[in-house]
């Protein structure tokens, strides 16, 4: 602790080594001077010397103030002053200082962290909700709401992880900064919600806010991943509405927002990772062409409805959709596969099947995309389904996907015949695919 000894007109008669660690001042610079030219802020003058009045009248005093080392550095102390009398007769004043700096800084940061979001660094709903009450006052009428809700941010943590999922949310804190004013309140409201308070915005400007915010959002992207919310809105115009009155009609807002929204970002996003998986593999696009128009002819020939023809045709451009997070390393590699990466490979059916369950307009195939490797003897992948067990148009894409492999090779393995191809699939017929299948392919192929 600093010790220091002054006279009552302000004059250092000691100081002790901690002070002047504390201070930056050694003891020559300080004993023998005063106070007001070392230690004391000249605007703070005034103040010291009326605190040493009332030291010197008989009280002791102790505060915590911000003070400047000689360097001009800041720092908090805990200082406490006394009167003391000398064995002389003669009354001085004793102060000791406490350097509390890093104390002031860990609570700063308590502070800072119990109203932000840790991953965003945006204001949490806590903050948000101590300036709704802050804010509830006739003078900042009108007051607007926004709230927005980041769209299938689990389709994104399931198909690409939790981290790209915390990217995705961090870009979207960063266009909501970039699209608000610095008197607006930005926070994360939930997991993937956040409300922005307008504090004197008419609905027309909170509306032009809005437009903002999605035009932003259209021209940002996070590699193959779209950034796309639902947005509501609503304005306070008087004192009758409870602002959380207002919010629940922004809430409202977004959810119809999310209902017209939702199909069309799914089936852009599918879009997108089919875009981004033929970027990875070139034949990946074609070997889709192919084995749609094949998948076509062998359900029709064993007469499938219309609408099990459409889901078969979606099964067949969706069935390796799992395969978006597979490494193109992996996916263009030419020599054989390691045992790791046929594991990582085998996940793939797994990795659709979440990606399609995810979405509403999807999820009517992912059963069929889940088990489009299984094998009619019950060996296949991933849950070793056997015979009618396995959906039946899955066992049509195993069929027309080992033929059109087998026709247009791999970079690891090089094509063979037809006739070659059609003699596997008959050689294979009860153990791999379903023989009858097998059979009505080989006619159809045959002709």
């Amino acid at each position: 602790m600093g010790i220091l000894v002054q006279d009552e007109e302000g004059n250092i008669l000691e100081v002790n080594n901690k002070l002047c660690e504390i201070t930056n001042y050694n003891k020559d610079e300080l004993e023998g001077r005063s106070i007001f030219d070392t230690l004391i802020n000249f605007e703070k003058t005034e103040k010291i010397q009326e605190i040493m009045e009332r030291i010197l009248a008989g009280d002791d005093l102790s505060l915590t103030k911000k003070f400047r080392k000689k360097s001009g550095e800041v720092y908090y102390a805990r200082l406490e002053k006394t009167r003391f009398k000398l064995p002389e007769g003669e009354e001085d004043l004793l102060s000791m200082l406490m350097d509390i700096t890093m104390l002031k800084e860990k609570e700063a940061n308590l502070e800072y962290l119990s109203y932000h979001d840790g991953l965003t660094d945006l204001y949490n709903r806590s903050y948000l909700e101590k300036e709704m009450a802050r804010l509830d006052t006739e003078r900042q009428l009108p007051v607007s709401l926004i709230m927005c809700d980041v769209n299938r941010l689990k389709l994104v943590n399931d198909t690409y992880g939790h981290n790209k999922g915390d990217e995705l949310l961090i870009n979207v804190a960063d266009i909501l900064r970039e699209c608000t004013r610095s008197e607006d309140i930005v926070s994360r409201w939930a997991g993937d919600e956040f409300v922005v308070l307008l504090p004197q915005t008419e609905a027309e400007e909170a509306e032009r806010v809005v437009r903002r915010i999605e035009d932003t959002c259209e021209g940002a992207e996070l590699e193959d991943i779209l950034i796309t919310l639902s947005v509501g809105r609503a304005t306070r115009i008087n004192m009758e509405e409870e602002l959380k009155e207002v919010l629940s009609r922004a809430d409202e807002r977004m959810y119809r927002d999310k209902i017209t929204r939702i199909n069309n970002y799914e089936n852009r996003l599918i879009k997108n990772m089919l875009d981004s998986l033929a970027a990875k593999s070139a034949e990946a696009r074609r070997h889709t062409q192919r084995m749609t128009e094949l998948a076509y002819k062998l359900g029709e020939e064993i007469d499938l409805s219309n609408d099990k023809l459409n889901r078969l045709t979606l099964l067949s451009e969706l069935h390796d959709i799992g395969k978006i997070t597979i490494s193109e390393n992996i996916l263009r590699k030419s020599g054989g596969l390691s045992e790791k990466e046929w594991q990582e490979i085998k996940k793939h059916p797994e990795k659709g099947h979440t990606v399609l369950s995810a979405t509403d307009e999807f999820t009517h195939i992912a059963r069929e995309v889940l088990h489009h490797h299984e094998r009619w003897d019950g060996t296949g992948y991933p849950e070793e389904l056997k015979r009618e067990e396995i959906p039946l148009l899955s066992r049509i894409i195993a069929i027309v996907d080992a033929y059109d492999v087998m026709t247009t090779g791999r970079p690891y393995q090089e094509p063979i015949s037809k006739e070659k191809a059609l003699t596997e699939i008959e050689v294979c017929a009860g153990s791999q695919f379903d023989p009858e299948l097998a059979e009505k392919f080989i006619e159809l192929m045959s002709r």
